[in-house]
């Protein structure tokens, strides 16, 4: 039987273990995170400002673990999300010290896959506690590239310029990248990220030409919509096989549209205002919902494998000859919602003068070599001719 003072002693060891154990946590804590992460996180922190009001990084003390910050998110050593200027973590927004020769560059890495959807940052311009519309401005910083656990990059809808630091695209981890609705230009880096699923670029002045080995495998969701983007998309497309949105509208990207590309899993193809040319051969009948191939410089006759689509916009092409039979008795049926023909070289379409269109269908044949049959709503960029001029038909005739 041991005497009450053997159980002190045991008491005092178990405490003073504890506290020492304690200590010796708090001491080190900052080191858990991966050092690179470490010092990237420092030099974010020296390129921002709380605006007044905001208390955002009132929590980011570098003598305490790095992971506890307001906005950062780690997995194990690793930062895998930023969320900055959150106004759930006291921030209505943060801006870049004004320097003279200090051009600000700030980020905002979200969680939130959602395009879109996060807390604007302002630049170093005054701007009031209130406003609500205050804005990342300035460029990417490269130093972002030295987290290499980062899983979604977020920085739409701002006044972001220069181009896309080619340090981001060497990040391992990158699942989600949104940077639309900026000012980015130059070209678009290459990802090696083979877990990337969404890349949305959308609204910004990128450029030059897209590489097969740009994108990876992995890839879901691609918009690179409103760019200034060229050259063929063929090979590139050729390999990105679980593809289920796609949008590379009004852009300047040229050759054929590949045949494959109407087998991808997606519910939208958007394809419109590009410089697109020659026939369009789908491989099989398309089960595609809505497909957009309007204001390109496609010619041919029209492939009857698309009568299966629901909304289906060719006009403003180069397409001949007469329209497939099986789109009429799709449209009588109500089973195409929209079929927009109008301002191409069509010759003619079998459909009776007297029949009546659906109400919950949409037909337009305006502007063709032919005179329309029936009578129908057009949009109203359309015009009001009915007709091409008989000289611009002629070369099409036969």
């Amino acid at each position: 039987m041991s005497c009450p003072l053997t159980k002190k002693k045991n008491y005092w060891f178990v405490f003073l273990f504890h506290l020492i154990f304690l200590f010796r946590f708090n001491i080190f804590a900052h080191a858990i995170l991966d050092p690179i992460d470490f010092l990237a996180l420092q030099s974010i922190r020296k390129s921002l400002d709380d605006l007044p009001g905001s208390n955002y990084f009132a929590s980011w003390d570098f003598t305490s673990e790095p992971c506890s910050f307001g906005g950062v998110y780690c997995d194990g050593d690793k930062v895998i999300a930023l969320n900055l200027g959150d106004p759930r973590a006291g921030s209505p927004g943060l801006t870049g010290p004004d320097r003279p020769s200090y051009r600000e560059t700030v980020c905002s890495c979200r969680v939130n896959d959602s395009p879109g959807s996060g807390q604007r940052v302002s630049a170093p311009n005054p701007v009031s506690v209130e406003d609500p519309q205050a804005f990342i401005s300035g460029e990417i910083p490269a130093t972002l590239g030295q987290l290499r656990g980062l899983q979604t990059l977020d920085l739409s809808f701002n006044h972001i310029t220069g181009s896309v630091p080619r340090s981001i695209g060497t990040l391992p981890a990158l699942s989600n990248v949104i940077l639309c609705h900026n000012r980015l230009s130059g070209t678009i880096p290459s990802f090696v990220s083979q877990s990337l699923i969404w890349l949305d670029l959308k609204n910004n002045n990128f450029s030059g030409s897209l590489s097969p080995v740009s994108l990876p495998l992995s890839l879901q969701y691609l918009s690179l919509s409103s760019n200034r983007l060229a050259g063929p998309v063929d090979r590139l497309l050729s390999h990105l096989n679980w593809l289920n949105y796609l949008d590379l509208s009004v852009n300047r990207f040229s050759s054929y549209i590949p045949g494959n590309i109407f087998t991808f899993p997606i519910t939208t193809l958007q394809l419109q205002r590009n410089q697109f040319s020659g026939p369009v051969h789908p491989l099989d009948q398309v089960t595609i919902s809505s497909v957009d191939l309007s204001f390109n410089q496609l010619s041919g006759q029209i492939s009857p494998m698309l009568s299966t689509v629901q909304n289906l916009y060719l006009n403003n092409n180069g397409f001949t000859g007469s329209v497939p039979t099986n789109f009429v008795d799709r449209l009588l049926a109500a089973s195409i919602q929209t079929l927009y023909l109008q301002h191409n070289f069509l010759t003619g379409i079998e459909i009776n003068p007297t029949v009546e269109i659906p109400l919950s269908s949409s037909l337009c044949l305006q502007y063709n070599c032919m005179v329309p049959p029936v009578d129908t709503p057009c949009p109203s960029n359309a015009g009001t001719q009915k007709t091409r001029p008989t000289s611009q038909c002629i070369e099409w005739e036969g």
